[in-house]
């Protein structure tokens, strides 16, 4: 893009030959994602212990470093510091590859990824297409730490997540078809630049966002973000009080700290695809000026990914897990038939002979009957969990029966 354009044609005017120009600008860039991907994983650990704490009225981190900014930094220094032990039964290749694939599958996805005007790694004609590719990688991975450990609970959860991750993509990757037939392609840089709104043609407020046109299939898409990123109320995957952490059971010291690593990555990164797709990216007022339009464009399109964050976190100290059995039937009950109606309803729409503000308020009163129906099935869902005792039944037969303690020898 602009900027590896810029720095290959410095080169060249500096002697160096133009496919060797080229390599060392495209590698710059990747080291550069690659490197600030892996640090922000700190900062991500360190707002969700704020976030978190804050809602359960506590601190949080405060000791090490400005408003303990440097614990996670500890912390990260104390994994990479313990020994990573492998079963003896375990198999080796598997078992050391598992974590990789993790880390790398999330990364890989910012080649697409459209930071601000003219900065995006490799704006591909099927961006969205590869974003849904490099999903099956986690999914694998998860399988294969479950297999290779050699143990039955992280085989049965390794199961568990293959079921969860792949039933809860169907509907995501529907409700990310929404924004690419409303725009008519799949690269997520002309995804973005479609967002724009002109007063004129002078100047861009960057409010013409997919959510207002879009909103029931951004509610499918966040739900199953949630899900994907093994957030709460959906982290039954790796509850610790129940299934003693699940797949990655048998992984100690850097190898156990990369399926986190990945793991909020991957959440701040499905959030990052939300701001892409519904609501404008890079977008915002200003975007369009010399100069300054692509840093306010960064700015805009940061500022967007750490708020989905900062909600997430917010869902996930707020709301209880759902069973495993509640999760899989929202997702093939629910998500899967609506979206599956809305995204018909939204090719019908758009087809039809009448003009293009009619189109776009056909899609709209399709989604907000969509919001009117999950919304209405996750309230009667709370209701029935406000009455729901503690007990999986109440034991009328044993009340009042017990003999007091004197009487029990005679």
């Amino acid at each position: 893009m602009w900027w590896s354009d810029k720095l290959t044609e410095l080169q060249v005017s500096l002697g160096a030959p133009e496919m060797a120009a080229r390599g060392v600008a495209y590698f710059i860039g990747a080291f550069v994602v690659a490197f600030i991907s892996l640090n922000l994983a700190l900062l991500l650990i360190w707002i969700t212990r704020k976030v978190v704490s804050r809602i359960q009225d506590r601190i949080g981190p405060n000791r090490s470093g400005p408003y303990g900014l440097f614990q996670t930094v500890a912390d990260a220094l104390k994994l990479m510091s313990k020994e990573n032990i492998t079963p003896t039964s375990a198999d080796p290749i598997s078992f050391y590859l598992a974590p990789i694939l993790t880390v790398f599958g999330v990364i890989l996805s910012l080649a697409v990824f459209a930071f601000a005007p003219g900065f995006t790694g490799a704006d591909l004609n099927v961006g969205v297409l590869y974003l849904v590719a490099l999903g099956s990688i986690g999914i694998m991975a998860a399988l294969m730490a479950g297999w290779s450990s050699n143990n039955k609970y992280a085989l049965l959860a390794g199961f568990r997540v293959v079921a969860q991750l792949l039933s809860y993509e169907i509907p995501m990757v529907l409700a990310m078809l929404a924004p690419v037939l409303l725009v008519g392609s799949m690269s997520l840089n002309t995804i973005t630049e479609a967002q724009a709104l002109n007063i004129g043609s002078i100047f861009n407020l960057g409010l013409g966002w997919h959510i207002f046109v879009l909103p029931g299939a951004f509610l499918i898409y966040f739900i199953a973000a949630l899900a994907e990123g093994e957030q709460t109320p959906f982290d039954l995957l790796e509850a610790e009080s129940e299934l003693i952490a699940g797949f990655h059971i048998e992984y100690s010291g850097m190898q156990f700290a990369m399926f986190f690593l990945a793991q909020f990555l991957n959440t701040f990164f499905l959030g990052a695809i939300a701001v892409m797709l519904f609501l404008g990216g890079w977008q915002g007022p200003g975007v369009n000026l010399p100069y300054v339009g692509a840093l306010l464009g960064l700015v805009y399109f940061l500022a967007k990914s750490f708020l989905m964050y900062v909600v997430v976190q917010w869902i996930r100290g707020t709301f209880p897990r759902v069973r495993i059995d509640q999760m899989m039937s929202f997702a093939w009950k629910v998500l899967v038939p609506l979206v599956l109606g809305l995204i018909l309803w939204q090719m019908i729409a758009m087809k039809l002979p009448v003009s293009v503000p009619i189109q776009y308020g056909l899609v709209l009163l399709g989604n907000l009957v969509v919001v009117g129906v999950v919304l209405n099935v996750l309230d009667g869902y709370f209701k029935r969990e406000q009455i729901r005792s503690k007990r999986m039944f109440d034991p009328h037969s044993l009340i009042g029966t017990m003999a007091p303690v004197s009487q029990a020898g005679d």
